[in-house]
């Protein structure tokens, strides 16, 4: 069975200042993440969790190493058709409604006529947003505008759902609200890779989870294996 994701030594490097100075934000990793589940990516700030999620979306390229998607280089043009993304903080179109925001968006994924208009529709109402989708962006509330964001990422249902923090700013019927979607698209056939500091939320809906600690793969286990979820599952 070809991966949904795999890592192979995958390392990224920053530059920093003007002197050539680089800081490394992920140091060869190797990780296979099987289809069909709910992979969760844990660890402190600055672990390397967005940089493995962005190089998986096809917003950067390693350093050196591999990132494929379903067996194809990870920011080629099929592997972003595959990919749906929601950034840990997007920002989106603020004068566009929220309707226009996901048909713009299932647009570039490839949807037209009629099937965009259709998929829009029920991505919208699979967040909770139709009541709200006629409204301005830039009327949202941060947790309205996670909900629109994991719209557009649904519209075109990828095979891969890139997730990065996607229940900041939600209520506790949003992250329900996220949680149904997630495992709805999982029985659909998706896969879906997130990161999360609500550890409540990881152990509710994840299948399996990664600790990342300084650019390195600590750990990888099955939720099922750990007992209670907590704060020290940062450091191990």
């Amino acid at each position: 069975m070809t991966p949904a994701i795999e890592l192979c030594a995958l390392t990224k490097d920053f530059p920093v200042g003007w002197r050539g100075a680089r800081v490394r934000a992920l140091n060869a990793i190797n990780l296979t993440i099987a289809p069909g589940q709910v992979f969760g990516l844990l660890g402190p700030n600055g672990s390397g969790k967005s940089t493995v999620l962005k190089i998986a979306a096809g917003l950067l390229e390693p350093t050196s190493g591999a990132c494929r998607i379903f067996g194809v280089e990870a920011g080629s043009f099929e592997a972003r058709s595959l990919n749906g993304y929601l950034p840990d903080a997007p920002h989106f179109y603020r004068f566009l409604s929220g309707r226009e925001l996901v048909n713009f968006y299932g647009g570039l994924s490839g949807l037209r006529g009629s099937e965009l208009g259709r998929r829009a529709d029920e991505a919208i109402e699979a967040v909770g947003m139709t009541p709200a989708a006629n409204r301005r962006v830039g009327t949202y509330s941060k947790g309205m505008l996670q909900r629109i964001g994991l719209a557009q990422a649904i519209v075109h249902r990828p095979r891969l759902l890139v997730l990065d923090e996607p229940a900041a700013g939600m209520d506790e019927s949003g992250v329900a609200m996220l949680n149904a979607t997630i495992r709805n698209l999982v029985e659909d056939g998706a896969t879906v890779v997130l990161t999360s500091h609500d550890l409540g939320q990881v152990g509710q809906v994840c299948d399996r989870v990664a600790t990342l600690e300084l650019g390195r793969l600590m750990r990888e286990r099955a939720v099922g294996e750990v007992s209670e979820l907590t704060a020290e599952s940062y450091s191990i």
